[in-house]
């Protein structure tokens, strides 16, 4: 396949000008765009996380705490009279829930702190602007645009990643909400079905 040689062949400058430029990109932007880059690489890190148990580990882990109640459920009748104080009911889906929605408000917490620290890198961006004005007043427009950039590119980092990670985070949240509720009718539908007589 020759059209597979000429890609392998040009990908690595591509890549080599991709970081040339993101390095230019967070340079530009001051030591505050270095702390929102790692803010991101965290961010989407546990984001990546959240969408791997969601669609490979929660259809397991589902299926694993209703098969403990079915064993449970034939080992020990239904003892309480309400439904929501049975303790292997109680248990299991508080276990299963804290599962859902582990992490979330981390991840929530981080997508609040980047517009933050983009607004962080507004400040000390134009504090530069000011030192420069006040050392060469208005005759050096080179400068001025040096800290320009370092004011306004921290603020358009931390509000893209914010937005990116504020989709992600309230799909997965909508997911988790919604996999919460079918957990407690599934489970309380097994209950009852269980617990009837034969």
């Amino acid at each position: 396949m020759p059209w597979l040689d000429d890609v392998l062949f040009y990908l690595p400058e591509a890549f080599q000008g991709y970081q040339l430029t993101l390095d230019q990109f967070l340079s530009a932007g001051g030591w505050v765009m270095q702390i929102i880059a790692l803010l991101c690489l965290l961010l989407f890190s546990l984001l990546v996380e959240r969408y791997w148990y969601r669609y490979r580990v929660y259809r397991q882990d589902r299926q694993a705490v209703v098969e403990a109640l079915k064993q449970q459920l034939q080992v020990q009748p239904r003892l309480e009279p309400r439904l929501d104080k049975h303790p292997v009911l109680k248990s299991l889906l508080c276990d299963l829930q804290l599962s859902l929605n582990q992490r979330l408000s981390l991840i929530r917490s981080l997508i609040s702190l980047c517009p933050l620290l983009g607004l962080l890198g507004t400040v000390s961006g134009m504090i530069q602007v000011f030192d420069v004005l006040a050392i060469s007043g208005t005759g050096n427009p080179r400068l001025m645009a040096a800290g320009i950039a370092s004011a306004t590119l921290p603020t358009l980092a931390g509000m893209a990643v914010s937005v990116m990670g504020l989709l992600l985070y309230s799909s997965l949240k909508n997911w988790s909400d919604r996999q919460s509720e079918q957990l407690n009718s599934t489970i309380r539908h097994q209950f009852d079905v269980m617990d009837t007589p034969l």
